[in-house]
């Protein structure tokens, strides 16, 4: 890589998902160390999570220039921000994409200590009260190494990310002498621990080299205490962890950390310019709500009890959770019988987002219908992360498109075997053949040939088959095509627009005049983006 170049978009993308992959894989032995701020066992799960929301949000943005990228996974790590390690791994992560980000001509080398040095002052910046011995103090070791690394002449990305891996795995190993709840369950910190594997999957990007991790359990192998049902997970700790997303101005969020800092402790505020977010736990959440609305518009509240009750709550059951792409098609899930997670184009939701939709059924078995290909990801994670953590048998039916997941929906049935309900949703959706018409943002060279901005483009099954002047024309052209292998059924499902009502209606007048012996459904989606959804059944 020339160090007159920026870094490279396809290496950021590579080590995110390397990553990703490198934090999940680590992610129960993480939750097994867990022990500080609180033994609640779900720092490897909520910073995997928030990585998980930064990488999705990349790879959304990969069609997008350098800066706005960068600022999408700056972005996605911020409002994907799990619990106190998730929340400081976002501030990290933003850090380092500023940096990035303002590469010019500077060596890479350079550009990529300083992103680390930025990711530790931040870090530092966002705790109430930083404590060593935790991420925080992985964070600076690394960061420091890399700096020294970054000053020899010649220094290359490569022995700058070795020299920053190998420092934070030194520093974890010596967490246990700095933090004595650490070293009395005999581990090393769990924060810290995530953070050295991310820096691993970066050393292993770079180079190929995968270094060994440092042993999770130091000194004596004491066994740590696991909380008994309804009692506190930290007996003399507060017994509420409140998040929220914040629009504030920053001199209001400098007025709500000390409000907060009195309320409680475990204080993290992430964020910049207008959007914040916001971790604390506190013994009165009402409290710091309060203090959130006085000092902007709190949204996205999450009140956690720090209990093993109330992480694993009496589960009875099925239910269906779907991802709709407009208010109307929330709303026809939501008459089936499914709970609805808000997404589509631009707007796709987080695995943390799934997952939380996935616990709130308080249902022991839950399918997931993501009805959108870039969410089947975000949805497989949050499936393994149900079953893992809160023993919900969770199945994702592949659907690609809400048409798919509303015929799916339509055959959902609770009273069969959980095995057998899945194996139909799914067989329906795959079944189905789906189209849509869209409208081109930008010139292109599609698979139909090239398109001018505003020209009526054709889609069946995902691919782009019509370019047209006419969208009406387009929207026929469509149907003709999915219809040509016969059928039984159309659904027509209208966008947002002012003129795709109208647009359906012709649709549908189109369908009885030429193929009269198939049935006609019109529905009001008010989806973004596709003035019409189209399927065959």
């Amino acid at each position: 890589m020339s160090a007159a170049r920026p870094l490279d978009l396809a290496v950021l993308s590579r080590f995110a998902d390397m990553a990703t992959d490198a934090l999940g894989a680590a992610r129960e032995e993480i939750d097994a160390l867990n022990v500080y701020p609180v033994a609640d066992g779900d720092t490897g799960t909520n910073m995997f999570l928030t990585l998980s929301a930064a990488c999705d949000a990349l790879h959304e943005a990969e069609d997008q220039d350098r800066s706005a990228a960068l600022e999408a996974f700056a972005r996605g790590a911020l409002l994907g921000a799990r619990g106190n390690s998730g929340v400081i791994l976002a501030e990290m992560l933003g850090a380092v994409a500023r940096r990035v980000g303002r590469q010019v001509v500077e060596p890479t080398a350079v550009v990529v200590a300083e992103a680390l040095q930025q990711a530790a002052e931040a870090s530092y910046a966002a705790v109430g009260i930083p404590v060593e011995g935790t991420i925080l103090t992985v964070c600076r070791a690394a960061s420091d190494a890399a700096m020294e690394r970054a000053k020899v002449t010649g220094a290359r990305t490569g022995e700058v990310l070795c020299a920053a891996a190998a420092a934070a795995r030194d520093a974890l190993a010596r967490t246990p002498e700095q933090l004595a709840v650490l070293r009395d369950a005999g581990v090393v910190d769990a924060g810290g621990r995530g953070l050295s594997a991310i820096l691993d999957a970066a050393e292993t990007a770079l180079t190929g080299r995968r270094p060994t991790p440092v042993a999770p359990r130091v000194g004596p192998q004491h066994t740590i205490p696991s909380p008994q049902p309804g009692a506190p997970a930290c007996p003399d700790g507060p017994a509420f962890e409140v998040m929220y997303l914040l629009d504030a101005t920053p001199d209001a969020v400098a007025v709500l950390r000390e409000r907060l800092a009195d309320l409680g402790e475990s204080l993290v505020v992430t964020g910049s310019d207008q959007l914040w977010n916001v971790h604390v736990h506190v013994d009165d959440a009402g409290a710091a709500l309060e203090a959130g609305i006085a000092a902007g518009r709190p949204h996205r509240v999450r009140v956690n009890h720090l209990e093993a009750a109330a992480r694993t709550p009496a589960r009875t059951g099925r239910r269906v959770v779907a991802v709709a792409a407009g208010a109307g098609l929330r709303a026809l899930f939501e008459e089936a019988g499914a709970v609805v997670v808000d997404g589509g184009p631009g707007r796709r939701p987080s695995a943390g987002a799934l997952l939380e939709a996935i616990r709130d059924t308080n249902a022991a078995e839950v399918v997931v219908l993501p009805n959108d290909s870039d969410s089947l990801r975000a949805a497989a994670v949050a499936a393994r992360t149900a079953e893992a953590d809160d023993g919900i048998r969770v199945a994702v039916v592949p659907s690609y498109a809400q048409v798919q997941g509303l015929a799916a929906m339509a055959v959902h049935e609770p009273g069969r075997t959980f095995d057998g309900d899945v194996l139909e949703m799914t067989a329906t959706a795959r079944h189905v053949r789906h189209g849509a018409v869209t409208i081109a943002a930008k010139r292109a060279m599609t698979m139909a040939g090239p398109c001018e901005i505003g020209d009526p483009l054709g889609v069946v099954d995902g691919d782009f088959v019509v370019v047209g002047d006419d969208l009406a024309a387009v929207a026929t052209d469509v149907l003709g095509r999915l219809l040509g292998a016969g059928g039984e059924m159309v659904t027509v499902v209208s966008g947002a627009g002012p003129d795709d009502p109208e647009l359906a209606r012709v649709c549908a007048a189109w369908v009885e005049a030429h193929h009269p012996t198939v049935d006609v459904m019109v529905y009001d989606g008010g989806q973004d983006r596709y003035p019409l959804l189209m399927s065959v059944e």
